[in-house]
């Protein structure tokens, strides 16, 4: 069964890859003092972020049209897929699923729409599970985006509580409790922002994250994620790498502006999914 695999842009995954596997990624909408960017368009990673802090009036995000998302799947079904795996960002972060769904009602069950429950790579890694089976069946694909969700952890450290106070994705008395004891909180990406907890130095949140994946087990796959902070995702991984053995292929990247609108600049963490 020929399947074909679409996401969106959050899912973070690396142009060599998507480029691979012939993954379709829709791209979300970044907005910057008023002017509309396609994810990953017009603006790079480096140069948004460096943005970010001064910009006039903060930055915000969209989400896909129906009409986004029509396109791909009408391509995919053209070259001859018999079924479209649409896998994409946490519903309680984002309406992509509900576009997504409403888009391919036009195509009646040749498209099945899925929640992943994570961002970033959290996202990424479930593509690229479903990827690993489209030459098996729809039920194998299914069945592996299932399993690499339960073995899934996406943790962050970010530098200030700022920008997920402005997203609204925190009740903002926690938001302001972060600014005025300057501390770096620590959250889970999975359906939904979760608290972790909190240090009071960039040191402390890099140990933290360390100690976090020294104590997971082995892993499958693994990214270090980070906004704008290359070096300390490096260093994190160094010393990962001095004291376990991790998965081939390691990827470091640098989040989309759409996710780290949200999350601000000099943030750290990884997503791993475990054996």
């Amino acid at each position: 069964m020929k399947i074909g695999i679409v996401t969106d842009s959050t899912a973070d995954l690396p142009a060599h890859l998507i480029e691979k596997y012939k993954i379709q990624v829709v791209p979300s909408i970044l907005i910057l003092e008023g002017k509309e960017y396609a994810d990953g368009i017009g603006i790079s990673r480096e140069d948004f972020y460096k943005r970010l802090p001064t910009l006039q009036g903060k930055a915000t995000t969209a989400a896909p049209s129906i009409g986004d998302f029509l396109i791909p799947y009408q391509a995919l079904l053209s070259q001859g897929c018999e079924h479209i795996l649409s896998i994409h960002a946490d519903s309680k972060l984002t309406t992509i699923v509900n576009s997504a769904s409403q888009a391919a009602k036009e195509f009646g069950d040749k498209v099945t729409v899925i929640d992943s429950g994570s961002l970033s790579m959290g996202l990424g890694f479930q593509v690229l599970s479903a990827v690993d089976e489209t030459e098996s069946s729809l039920k194998s694909a299914m069945e592996a985006i299932e399993s690499t969700k339960k073995k899934l952890k996406v943790i962050a450290t970010l530098d200030t509580m700022e920008y997920l106070k402005r997203s609204g994705r925190v009740p903002a008395l926690v938001a302001n409790f972060g600014g005025l004891f300057s501390i770096k909180p620590m959250i889970e990406l999975r359906e939904g922002v979760k608290p972790l907890g909190a240090v009071r130095t960039t040191k402390q949140a890099d140990e933290r994250l360390l100690n976090y994946l020294l104590e997971v087990g082995e892993m499958k796959r693994l990214a270090i994620l980070h906004t704008n902070a290359e070096a300390r995702a490096k260093n994190l991984l160094d010393e990962v790498i001095k004291k376990i053995s991790i998965p081939q292929d390691v990827l470091i990247v640098n989040i989309t502006a759409v996710i780290g609108t949200h999350l601000g600049p000099n943030g750290l963490g990884f997503a791993l999914v475990r054996k």
